[in-house]
């Protein structure tokens, strides 16, 4: 893909992430975009920075860090949002600035341990995993307080939120019901201690769902870079 399509199809998502902030009564600056690169060559995600995006999102740690390195007079925020693997956890400690997907205490001390002590704690967000599907990474809701409560006593990590990848479903109103599940539950751990300010949730068929229910963070990337090449 051209670095002018990219920079086209940035502004259609900026567009469509602006339209659903109206809609909700906020602020578009309150939904940050996460222009999921994974896949995608370095090329594309320079012309996604020249368009003005500075905040990707890589799943696979080698890849990312062959990208990182050609990338790195760019002052790129990496986000990790893939599956955490414990034989990966000190290049994401090292690397990245985010994580959307801690869903295991080992990995979150791992995390912590791992954290250069120069750098700012790691933010991470906790997976909840809202269709009980076995096939899908996150926790149950009814694990997270135990996991938050490991983390509040961990300095290398900072959690920041929750975050959600719902199944399919047609419909807007159908989007919005787990993204509305997630939110509440939010609400219910949230404290003055450990805000929670942070929701990881929608991607590029249910933005708006997302959007609409209050989600902080959206994670783009077909609507923004097409089809991922595999070779």
């Amino acid at each position: 893909m051209t670095g002018s399509r990219v920079a086209i199809n940035l502004g259609q998502v900026r567009a469509r992430i602006r339209a659903a902030a109206h809609r909700a009564g906020r602020a578009p600056d309150d939904v940050a975009l996460v222009a999921v690169s994974k896949r995608q060559p370095s090329e594309a995600i320079r012309a996604a920075y020249q368009a003005g995006q500075r905040v990707f999102g890589e799943s696979y740690v080698q890849e990312a860090l062959a990208k990182m390195a050609l990338l790195a007079d760019l002052d790129i925020e990496w986000h990790f949002v893939g599956r955490v693997q414990s034989n990966k956890t000190r290049s994401i400690a090292v690397h990245f600035d985010w994580v959307h997907g801690l869903a295991d205490a080992t990995h979150a001390r791992r995390l912590s341990e791992q954290r250069p002590t120069e750098r700012p704690p790691l933010n991470v967000c906790v997976q909840i995993n809202l269709s009980g599907e076995s096939s899908k990474a996150g926790l149950d809701p009814a694990q997270v307080s135990d996991l938050l409560a490991v983390c509040d006593d961990l300095s290398g990590i900072r959690v920041r939120g929750l975050m959600t990848l719902p199944s399919p479903a047609e419909g807007e109103m159908a989007q919005r019901r787990p993204f509305q599940v997630l939110r509440a539950l939010r609400d219910g751990l949230a404290n003055p201690t450990r805000p929670l300010t942070c929701l990881s949730m929608g991607m590029t068929s249910d933005l708006e769902a997302a959007v609409l229910e209050g989600a902080t963070f959206v994670r783009i990337g077909t609507a923004i870079f097409g089809p991922r090449p595999y070779n």
